[in-house]
């Protein structure tokens, strides 16, 4: 059995093959149930979550990713996100490998979010917006520079060192960087607006986001959360990875639904249409559109084989 550790998941991950196996898989499809989510409690803490993600292609490959949530780790200076992937021949039910969840879900989230700019942000976006500091913060910026010609990057974070801090790990990346602790007029004026945050409250405001804006939305993985408003939501063209996902348990939408600021018959399209060709994306250059992902299984199977192929 093949064992990758963090570095090594990462090295078995280019971002730019990555986003075109998210692309193939999405257009295949696979067998991919509704991954279960449990809610654990935390002495003294916000509560935690237990998320199992199984998905298969008959005859090729089987994939159960187990993650937990721990929003209080932030304090101890530990991942709020741990994960482990496992792989298994769907040809003999051979265990194949045994993949670091942590990263490979840092890699495919970011993916799959470059994946829907693809189709979505202007051709010309140059300007990006990273709100939230944590380990995805710098996977969004490579992801979303892979797929437009990013120039420059802005991060807000509710603490200042560490937006700082991404900042000048961006800058060492090779991106014209800054920290902001103004996020209004951050997000009014840049042209992808890519968020991931545990927020329970909206961060991002509609009546902010210029015209041509995408929005990017990537925390708020629970029916209470949210990182942006209702106004969001009235004024961009929603996409969603997975409508079954994203109604169910991305706050931006289920909030949005219940306030009757969005409709399910409002959202426009999910991933698997948008690389059919089923929706065209993205109509002229001054709509805003928004995205808002939860993550899907065949996300980790996608990467996962990737890494096993790559790393064989």
């Amino acid at each position: 059995m093949l064992v990758l550790d963090e570095r090594q998941t990462h090295n078995a991950l280019p971002m730019t093959a990555l986003i075109e196996a998210l692309r193939a898989m999405f257009v295949s499809g696979c067998e991919m149930p509704v991954r279960h989510h449990h809610t654990l409690g935390v002495p003294g803490e916000p509560d935690a979550t237990l998320l199992l993600m199984p998905a298969w292609q008959t005859g090729q490959f089987i994939g159960v990713k187990i993650a937990t949530v721990f929003p209080g780790n932030s304090a101890r200076g530990k991942a709020a996100v741990n994960a482990a992937y496992v792989l298994i021949s769907a040809a003999s039910g051979e265990v194949l490998a045994m993949v670091d969840g942590g990263e490979l879900t840092a890699r495919r989230t970011a993916a799959a979010s470059a994946l829907a700019a693809d189709y979505l942000a202007r051709k010309d976006a140059g300007h990006l917006l990273v709100v939230g500091t944590g380990r995805l913060s710098l996977n969004l910026i490579e992801a979303h520079a892979a797929v437009r010609p990013i120039r420059w990057v802005t991060i807000w974070g509710r603490s200042p060192e560490k937006a700082a801090a991404v900042a000048e790990k961006a800058a060492a990346a090779g991106f014209e960087t800054e920290a902001t602790d103004d996020l209004a007029s951050a997000v009014g004026h840049a042209d992808i607006v890519s968020c991931a945050t545990l927020s329970n409250e909206a961060l991002v405001h509609g009546a902010w986001l210029k015209p041509g804006a995408h929005l990017d939305l990537v925390g708020a993985f629970t029916p209470r959360m949210r990182e942006s408003d209702d106004e969001a939501m009235r004024r961009a063209s929603v996409f969603v990875d997975t409508r079954a996902g994203a109604t169910r348990e991305g706050g931006d939408i289920v909030l949005a639904m219940q306030s009757g600021a969005l409709a399910q018959s409002d959202i426009r399209a999910e991933l698997a249409e948008l690389t059919r060709g089923e929706h065209k994306g993205r109509t002229s250059d001054d709509e805003i559109t928004a995205f808002k992902s939860v993550g899907a299984a065949l996300e980790d199977l996608a990467g996962a084989v990737l890494a096993y192929e790559t790393a064989t």
